[in-house]
């Protein structure tokens, strides 16, 4: 999902006012069209692995125990102003030993204003990411509360971050970040320094070094670099020097591309937002599996999902975010585990807002190297 502070741009404004405002979908089954040849099944759900929860429209990060739904942690006051203790519009979370690599995205101007947002005219940015310890106090960031630009140490609607220890032979701490109204992927050192870059800052397009609305990122096994290119419908895999080396479009029939990531293997698991589904592509961009989010009675006709990560056990766990849950569905298309209400936003018990991402702590399955809390303060 596009999540642009610029008001000249508005497909991401209507695309959330159409799904906050959607009727109730219709009837049928919780599946899509399921190929199970590249999939092994799994025999149960999550039942003791904490999740981590990007809870958006409720402006906070918090972890679940799966056999209670109860909240372990949390990260945010629910306030809609940036600061110390709280985030805004957060978009993606992810959790490296005792520290919270956290994307404060923040929420766009709307009208009517958008959950989580008091104020329409302007809307409520944050264009920070954070490194939290289980304190919740801030121990690193890049950018700045409240303010939007390019400049060093500044950015403009950061939607994915992920930790790297060492970055292209340089040893310590860097950060990926996916840095969307700037129409850029940037790694940071731990001393703000930007070491790389790919997409032109500023510039929308679809040709060499230029991306539309990125919404992901992460650095492969084999160095290059898998992007979300979500308002140019694909994910591409670059090199360091910023040579396209694959594009996955599913047969051109992808529509935003809210994240995408490389699974052990090989093929790649994408987010097709626009048309409410997960889909694994083969190297050879054939769908091999795909699940829709939008068909079981009562779903929000349009939910939009964002973020789909394989587990370890075969599940893949979806965050269906216009369905204001977050679930764990097995290789046939069943629903074994579910966070949150179906398409009843709320901040109560076992209810969410939005949820734009969920991980299993300590599962890196598609996600890049595991890492630990020493490998952040190194």
């Amino acid at each position: 999902m596009k999540h642009r502070h610029h008001p000249a741009r508005t497909s991401w404004f209507g695309l959330i006012a159409a799904a906050l405002l959607s009727a109730c979908g219709g009837g049928g089954t919780e599946q899509g069209m399921l190929s199970l040849s590249t999939l092994q099944p799994a025999s149960h759900a999550v039942k003791s692995n904490q999740i981590l929860i990007a809870d958006r429209f409720n402006n906070r990060v918090i972890v679940i125990d799966p056999a209670s739904h109860a909240v372990t942690w949390q990260f945010g006051t629910g306030s809609d102003q940036a600061g110390p203790k709280s985030v805004v519009g957060v978009n993606d979370a992810v959790r490296y030993g005792e520290l919270t690599l956290i994307s404060g995205t923040g929420i766009p101007p709307s009208s009517p204003a958008l959950p989580g947002c008091s104020d329409p005219i302007n809307g409520c940015p944050d264009n920070r990411v954070m490194l939290v310890d289980r304190g919740g106090n801030i121990v690193w960031q890049y950018g700045q509360a409240g303010v939007a630009g390019s400049d060093a140490n500044q950015l403009n609607t950061p939607v994915q971050a992920a930790a790297l220890k060492g970055f292209m032979g340089k040893a310590g701490l860097h950060v990926i970040i996916t840095d969307q109204a700037n129409q850029r992927i940037i790694v940071v050192d731990r001393q703000h320094r930007l070491v790389w870059q790919y997409g032109t800052t500023g510039t929308a397009g679809m040709g060499l070094n230029q991306l539309n609305n990125p919404n992901s990122a992460e650095v492969l096994d084999n160095g290059n670099v898998l992007i979300a290119d979500e308002s140019n419908n694909r994910a591409i895999e670059v090199t360091m020097k910023g040579g396209l080396v694959k594009q996955f479009t599913a047969g051109g029939t992808l529509n935003g591309v809210a994240f995408a990531s490389r699974l052990p293997s090989g093929n790649t698991l994408v987010s097709d937002s626009n048309n409410n589904r997960v889909v694994e592509v083969d190297p050879t961009d054939k769908i091999v599996w795909q699940y829709a989010t939008n068909t079981m009675p009562g779903s929000n006709a349009n939910p939009l999902p964002t973020r789909a990560v394989r587990l370890a056990n075969g599940n893949t766990l979806i965050s269906d975010q216009f369905n204001d849950r977050v679930i764990e569905v097995d290789a046939g298309g069943n629903v074994v585990f579910q966070q949150g209400m179906l398409n009843m936003p709320g901040r109560g018990a076992n209810q969410l807002n939005g949820p734009y991402d969920a991980k299993v702590i300590g599962d890196f399955t598609g996600l890049g190297t595991p890492l630990n809390g020493a490998d952040l303060t190194n």
